[in-house]
């Protein structure tokens, strides 16, 4: 194994006058002697300065943008702006690098949707390496978080025979012929011949199961993909995407908000205190993208600041009732200015989460209790008859971050709210048997995860924060 040291380690930690190996790609080559490498351990690049004397021009003629190098040479304290310290390379060698005169990412302006069709190699500018080890930063502290906490991890099913969101949106898991499936008499899809001998679906949350564990454990998440098949090309919607969702018994919707509270804090936290190169060149990317836009479109403060007053504020907590109130109160409404009217027994739209939260109270808000008929047919019942023990966590800018509830732990209110729905209470047996034997006060919540790390990063469609996505019509790579 070829010895080296990373180029995060140096920086950090250089020792002057030691004769060192890194290895990394050609982020920049000016003036055919100082070259940018960067091996993707950090934001920062490595200057290295080309001693002519002892590298050779053959070498030097096969070094463009993105070649693989290793490089050996005395780290010194740098001569020029712009770095503490550089390497004086005494040897390079060209470890990859074979026709980059061809290589369509190069160091200038390039779209997004361009981008995304080379996402094999989009990793490697500066704005991807920055937002995917956000997103490993954010997965690690989602871990921590609950670790610390006593929390369990639990593993749940990918491919379910239930539809935890009653949504009806879901991919069907089969081994059978699509051209040819067996058929019942009655001319059906016969999936008794099929491999589960029933319908099956990938999973669009792992709720249902988390609960099992819960009123088990006590406390416990998952962190796992999940899948809609939603035909929406929107900036703010993906096939396959990741959820966290905590499960907690004996807590009630109260419990709910503390816990999404101090969860989504910790994690913005973490990254400001362990990511802060990565958060100022995401965040200056965002000033120099909006700079010659008209206010109206620009965010409502930078990223960092953004952050801080998510971290920085104790969130507003309302009823739904006082949200549709507030908004019917409201200048903008008056005056005609929102798209869509804020009514009862409406879902709030993103201009309505927005207001609440940049204009009425400036900081983030938890909306609680929601009218029952826009919401699934396992949260609480309120005693109004009326409304439900849910809550939204409601950010600037992206609006609703969380989803959570109180779960309905009384059998006869949930096989009541599930005969409203036209649930069977025969695909859901195993859920009713909870309430049934030792049922528990419980509650949790999900959170997307992508959408949480599109709000931390600022990339303003969630395709970018997710390494392949998965969208309507493309699953390259």
């Amino acid at each position: 194994m070829m010895s080296r040291i990373e180029v995060a380690k140096v920086l950090a930690d250089p020792k002057i006058g030691e004769k060192i190996t890194v290895m990394g790609w050609v982020r920049a080559f000016r003036a055919n002697r100082f070259i940018a490498l960067n091996d993707g351990s950090g934001m920062n690049n490595l200057q290295v300065v080309i001693d002519y004397e002892n590298i050779e021009a053959e070498v030097l003629e096969n070094i463009k943008y993105h070649s693989c190098l290793k490089v050996t040479g005395e780290l010194v304290e740098s001569q020029g702006s712009g770095q503490a310290v550089e390497l004086i390379a005494d040897d390079i060698e060209v470890l990859g690098g074979n026709n980059l005169d061809e290589y369509p990412i190069q160091p200038k302006k390039m779209s997004m949707e361009f981008l995304r069709e080379k996402a094999h190699l989009r990793m490697r500018t500066n704005t991807f390496s920055a937002v995917f080890r956000i997103r490993h930063a954010v997965a690690f502290a989602i871990h921590k978080y609950f670790n610390d906490n006593g929390y369990y991890y639990l593993h749940t099913p990918i491919i379910t025979g239930s539809d935890a969101e009653g949504a009806g949106e879901m991919f069907r898991v089969s081994t059978l012929d699509p051209a040819d499936a067996p058929k019942t008499e009655d001319g059906k899809v016969d999936y008794e011949k099929d491999f589960f001998e029933k319908p099956t679906n990938l999973t669009v949350s792992g709720q249902l199961q988390a609960e099992i564990g819960a009123l088990a454990l006590g406390k416990v998440y998952t962190f796992g993909p999940t899948f809609r098949a939603e035909n929406s090309n929107t900036s703010r919607h993906l096939s396959e995407f990741w959820m966290v969702e905590p499960e907690v018994a004996f807590c009630d919707i109260h419990g709910d908000m503390d816990l999404a509270e101090d969860f989504v804090q910790y994690l913005i936290r973490y990254v400001i205190d362990n990511y802060m190169d990565e958060l100022e060149f995401l965040d200056n990317r965002i000033k120099e993208e909006e700079k010659n836009m008209p206010k109206e479109k620009r965010r409502p403060m930078g990223l960092i600041e953004m952050l801080r007053f998510v971290v920085d504020n104790e969130f507003e907590r309302i009823t739904y009732t006082d949200a549709i109130n507030i908004l019917r109160n409201s200048k903008p409404f008056k005056k005609g200015r929102f798209e869509f009217e804020p009514t009862w027994g409406a879902d709030l739209q993103a201009e309505h989460e927005r207001f609440l939260v940049e204009k009425k109270f400036k900081k983030p808000v938890i909306v609680r209790d929601y009218p029952k008929d826009i919401k699934a047919f396992y949260m609480r019942m309120n005693d109004d008859d009326k409304t439900v023990a849910a809550m939204d966590v409601l950010f600037p800018y992206i609006g609703e971050v969380i989803g959570g509830s109180q779960r309905e732990e009384r059998m006869d209110k949930l096989t009541g709210r599930m005969a409203q729905m036209n649930i069977p209470e025969e695909e859901l047996w195993w859920y009713l048997e909870l309430r049934k034997y030792g049922g528990a006060p419980h509650a949790g919540f999900g959170l997307g995860f992508e959408r949480m790390v599109q709000f931390i990063t600022g990339m303003g469609n969630i395709r970018d924060v997710i390494p392949f996505p998965r969208t309507p019509g493309s699953a390259e790579f």
